[in-house]
């Protein structure tokens, strides 16, 4: 196996820090915590010459080492098409298609179609463009990328202190009130979630469509799944969470991320992405979809 070393050398901290949480994107391919967990794991980190913990500690001047295996240069790439929304030389957001995991041990992965599809950056730390979140596997919507090892460390800073507003459109089914907060435990963990009703429409087979704004205030897996199954009002087309009787088959889920809004952590510029919804939205609320999110 061919090696390549990077090193860092640990800037001075006021108080000591925990390498775990240190040591997220200071080198490239290292860009979550979960990397850089498999990275101590398989003694690929050295500090001061000596095998990286998650417990060690930094204090300030250490000499932290890579051993990075070379990647493969004849891997089999990914042919996927992705919506390139936008992007510069640190950040990208692309629009993930249905039926496609954003990352994981599968092949077919939003991850392995990143590079295939966004421009590399051109800057000293640019990595391999890794997703910053993720969305269910059968969710559409807005996915925030980071290019760069500087740019995925501040993306993650920015989703752990909730500086990133995400909104979702969703069709649920059933008679709901106009606007509510959910709070629940989800994944063993507290949970809560917005909901405005933008518009219901009469149905024979559901009683009620609704198209509705999201805004979850927490990230739990399949919160707002979970949420709105909770008080009777499940997606459509939701197999997992929604009622035995009124699961359709062959449309996917009506949920979408629509909406990121954050600043730019390097041009401190404010970013306000949309993506309207596919088609089967529109078909049941037609255009205009872009309704104020205010109310």
């Amino acid at each position: 196996m061919i090696i390549t070393i990077e090193t860092h050398i640990a800037v001075t901290q006021k108080e000591p820090i925990r390498f775990q949480d240190y040591g997220t994107g200071i080198f490239t391919g290292i860009s979550t915590k979960s990397a850089l967990k498999k990275a101590i794991k398989k003694g690929l980190i050295y500090i001061d010459g000596k095998k990286a913990t998650t417990a060690t500690f930094i204090n300030g001047a250490e000499k932290i080492t890579y051993h990075k295996p070379k990647e493969n240069q004849n891997k089999k790439k990914l042919d996927l098409e992705l919506e390139v929304i936008y992007q510069d030389n640190y950040l990208a957001v692309i629009n993930k298609p249905a039926g496609i995991l954003v990352s994981g041990n599968s092949f077919k992965t939003i991850d392995n179609a990143l590079e295939q599809n966004i421009v590399k950056s051109t800057l000293a730390d640019a990595t391999k463009p890794r997703p910053t979140h993720r969305l269910d596997y059968p969710t559409t919507g807005l996915l925030l990328i980071g290019k760069t090892s500087a740019s995925i460390l501040a993306l993650n800073k920015l989703f752990e202190n909730k500086k990133i507003t995400k909104t979702y459109l969703a069709v649920t089914i059933g008679k709901m009130p106009v606007k509510g907060i959910i709070s629940t435990i989800v994944d063993n963990k507290e949970a809560l979630s917005k909901y405005n009703v933008i518009k219901s429409v009469a149905s024979k087979r559901f009683s009620y469509l609704n198209l509705v704004k999201l805004k979850p205030e927490t990230g739990r897996k399949h919160q707002l799944r979970v949420h709105l199954s909770s008080i009777g009002n499940p997606i459509l087309g939701d197999a997992q969470y929604g009622l035995e009787d009124k699961i359709i088959k062959g449309k996917g889920l009506y949920l979408h991320a629509y909406s990121l809004d954050f600043i730019h952590p390097f041009t401190n510029k404010k970013m306000s992405l949309k993506k309207v919804p596919h088609k089967k939205f529109t078909k049941l609320f037609p255009a205009p979809l872009d309704y104020d999110f205010s109310v």
